[in-house]
């Protein structure tokens, strides 16, 4: 059992007072239609008398549910991780038995028949807007409190870094999005907002403001690992600073006007090594997806959400949102569901040279060939192929069968190993409820993701020498990532080779390094997308995929990525008809 944030929660809710229950109750049953009726939400005013708000386990247990509320709001359809939704990107297949398993998340993956109607759209939105909700009503609550009151400057600077975060989140989906950030705002008020009242920029810039006012407040460690620090604070600010150098302000296009420098100077400010003392990389990256405690909360980690067992309730604060991810094993995690399945493009792209460097420009030329090609390591801690022991335990050898393809071969045999855990640990790490789910943490801010986002700033601001040596320090931790599959070589003919940049490179090829190093380090955790679209390259790299696999997957057979309509949602029309015409609809003609 972890002493997280999240423990507390479900302990703290039991013993709370007749009025915090009330108010409980007004937040657990509050389901947006809009965020206009994000009053609903709010604590009722009587119940924020000065004797109340003052009281500080009052307070505690109102910012301990604002934190429950990432995990708890989460589901299989809506993952926070977003993982249902990288199927967009060239890294994943949506699996399953079929295209019409998750139908609505197929239409997503071939960008077609996508409709605003479609339920998956509307439930994000609906569950991001309840998490902030949640947060809201804390931030309510400690605005009355009296500023003597100890709790009160740092746990509101928590609540606006997790505000800054769900707004992210929003952002990053949907792109034009009502902020909710006046806590204190009337229903009047909420049932006025525009999802167009600032432009891309401005809106990027209002969730670096709470980012910000987290980070001059946060300090440097914190007891429960749930609660951010100030370099957690400081990865978000680079991540939104990063998001809002690449302008996309033209209000009928999603393309990139320019490359902001300022923003990009930014960047380089808040992943600066100073604001990382307590941080660095893992000496093997497998060790930052283990489910043991050992492994949990490591030097890599700089916030993660934090799940757990046998915390006192039947299940214990599980993550059941990658439930759909495993595969169905006969008499281990039989029902799995075989979803979110990596391509064969992603297994391409670790095919590496005579030099053990990435085949930049060629790699998806042929298929990976193990008795033919050099791979990066991180293929083998990234995907589950078929000749090799699926998570690292011999006992499961993977093959050409239904039991790693629910599909028949319709979504190859690849499967996702980030996210799963090995079945010996049934029962323990990995336990059976409706669907699979493990106590496993989801790290999402890692040190590697803080130094590639470095590293990306410097190539963009032409200098190349400071980016190719983070990606060195990187891929010099890749190669000595092999305590899971050191016997690969011997055992399995693989020839592992990860090698260094050594020449110098033009400003271009940087930027080129450092993308696909970004792709290969942070493969199947939910960014490619989203990077592809901030780059503005989502249209054509996509569409080049499409091309080539769809020769080899028939469900990718007329996929298409429609330029300036595919990079983000659309607004879900039951938010449109309850917005009073405050909202607009993203452009592409939904």
């Amino acid at each position: 059992m972890k002493k997280t944030i999240i423990n507390i929660c479900k302990r703290g809710m039991n013993k709370w007072s007749g009025t915090m229950m009330a108010t409980a109750l007004i937040l657990q049953s509050s389901v947006f239609v809009s965020c206009n009726s994000f009053l609903d939400t709010h604590v009722p005013q009587a119940s924020l008398d000065e004797e109340f708000v003052n009281n500080t386990e009052n307070i505690e247990h109102m910012v301990v549910s604002s934190y429950a509320i990432f995990t708890s709001a989460e589901d299989i359809n809506s993952s926070f991780s977003m993982w249902n939704f990288e199927v967009r990107s060239d890294d994943a297949y949506k699996g399953g038995i079929g295209t019409n398993d998750g139908g609505v998340f197929h239409q997503l993956e071939v960008q077609q028949g996508v409709l605003t109607t479609n339920w998956n759209i509307n439930d994000m939105w609906e569950r991001l807007y309840n998490c902030l909700s949640r947060v809201n009503a804390s931030l309510a609550i400690l605005d009355k409190a009296d500023d003597s009151n100890p709790l009160k400057t740092q746990r509101t600077a928590e609540m606006k870094f997790l505000r800054a975060y769900g707004h992210f989140l929003l952002k990053r989906l949907y792109k034009n999005i009502p902020f909710v950030i006046d806590e204190n705002m009337s229903s009047e008020g909420y049932n006025e907002l525009s999802n167009t009242q600032y432009t891309n920029d401005e809106g990027w810039q209002i969730i670096i403001k709470d980012a910000l006012a987290a980070y001059n407040v946060l300090p440097e460690s914190q007891e429960e690992k749930g609660r951010p620090t100030k370099a957690a604070a400081a990865a978000l600010l680079a991540k939104l600073y990063l998001y809002k150098a690449y302008r996309q302000d033209d209000p009928k296009s999603h393309q990139v006007t320019s490359i902001n420098q300022d923003d990009l100077k930014k960047v380089l400010e808040y992943t600066d090594p100073s604001l990382y003392a307590n941080y660095g990389l893992e000496s093997d990256i497998h060790n930052n997806f283990r489910p043991e405690e050992t492994y949990e909360n490591g030097k890599e980690s700089v916030w993660a959400i934090q799940y757990s067992r046998n915390d006192g309730s039947t299940f214990g604060n599980l993550n059941w949102s990658y439930g759909l991810i495993p595969p169905n094993i006969p008499k281990a995690t039989d029902g799995g569901c075989d979803f979110f399945k990596p391509s064969q493009n992603l297994v391409n792209a670790f095919r590496t040279d005579a030099n053990g460097l990435p085949l930049l420009d060629n790699f998806n030329d042929k298929n990976y060939d193990k008795g033919q090609d050099n791979a990066d390591t991180r293929l083998f801690l990234t995907v589950g192929m078929p000749g090799f022991p699926y998570m690292f335990n011999a006992n499961f050898m993977m093959d050409q069968s239904e039991t790693w393809s629910r599909s028949k071969g319709l979504y190859g045999y690849y499967v996702s190993l980030k996210q799963n855990v090995d079945p010996a640990l049934i029962g323990e790490y990995l336990i059976k409820g409706s669907y699979w789910a493990s106590p496993m943490n989801r790290i999402v801010f890692r040190y590697a993701d803080v130094l590639l986002m470095r590293a990306e700033a410097y190539a963009q601001l032409d200098k190349s020498a400071e980016a190719i040596q983070i990606v060195n320090d990187i891929r010099k931790r890749a190669s000595g990532s092999i305590k899971m599959i050191n016997n690969y070589p011997s055992d399995y003919g693989v020839s592992l080779k990860v090698g260094q940049y050594s020449d110098s490179y033009s400003k271009e090829k940087t930027i080129q390094i450092v993308k696909m190093e970004r792709r290969l380090e942070l493969a199947m955790e939910s960014e490619r997308f989203f990077d592809l679209v901030r780059w503005g390259e989502a249209a054509a790299v996509i569409n080049k995929y499409f091309s080539t696999e769809s020769l080899i997957r028939a469900h990718l057979k007329g996929a298409r990525f429609t330029e300036n309509k595919d990079e983000y949602l659309p607004i879900p029309f039951e938010q449109l008809s309850a917005s009073n015409g405050h909202y607009t609809q993203n452009i592409g003609n939904w």
